[in-house]
């Protein structure tokens, strides 16, 4: 068992720790495992969109991440999207197309749409991971509700200007995180 998932926070995230993602995965959300999740005693994952599970304001999703969530739901698992998107029409699409509820416009990283979609799921933050690209929005988010935190490469190189200059302190916060063992 991982031993991020083993330790889940006790309690909140102080200081510049609420930035610090419980695991960093180097190679995508698919690195993630149904055993590593079941393990955990995890029941119900919130997904961002953009650059986690489809490129930035794309709706192609690949062979690969489909599977995945495929495996995510065949194992039981309640799945839903959290996403700060305006794009409405694109989210509503690809929440029916992989038959996964929505929560639009959930304003990472303030609470709210993160407490909606654990209500929407009927889950306890205990029993909750969020699984994102951005540590200003998902990570920082996720912590403050008392989920544990998946930081995934971004998926693609094209994104929002705003994220582009984020990505800088992302990379350094990473580091600085690592050297100390947080992560």
């Amino acid at each position: 068992m991982d031993n991020a998932m083993s330790n889940r926070h006790n309690g909140r995230r102080r200081g510049l720790r609420v930035l610090c993602p419980g695991r960093y995965c180097h190679t995508g959300v698919t690195e993630i495992t149904v055993e590593e999740l079941k393990e955990s005693g995890v029941e119900a994952v919130l997904l961002d969109l953009d650059n986690t599970l489809v490129g930035w304001q794309r709706s192609d999703i690949s062979r690969e991440v489909l599977e995945w969530l495929d495996q995510l739901k065949r194992a039981g698992f309640k799945l839903c999207l959290v996403s700060n998107t305006r794009f409405g029409r694109r989210l509503r699409a690809l929440s029916e197309r992989l038959e996964i509820p929505y929560v639009r416009r959930a304003w990472k990283p303030r609470k709210k749409g993160f407490l909606e979609a654990m209500q929407e799921l009927g889950v306890e933050p205990s029993k909750t991971v969020m699984i994102g690209d951005q540590m200003f929005t998902d990570v920082l988010g996720g912590n403050r509700v008392g989920v544990f935190t998946y930081m995934v490469k971004p998926m693609a190189k094209r994104e929002f200007l705003g994220t582009k200059i984020s990505r800088v302190a992302e990379s350094v916060l990473l580091i600085w995180f690592r050297r100390r063992g947080d992560l």
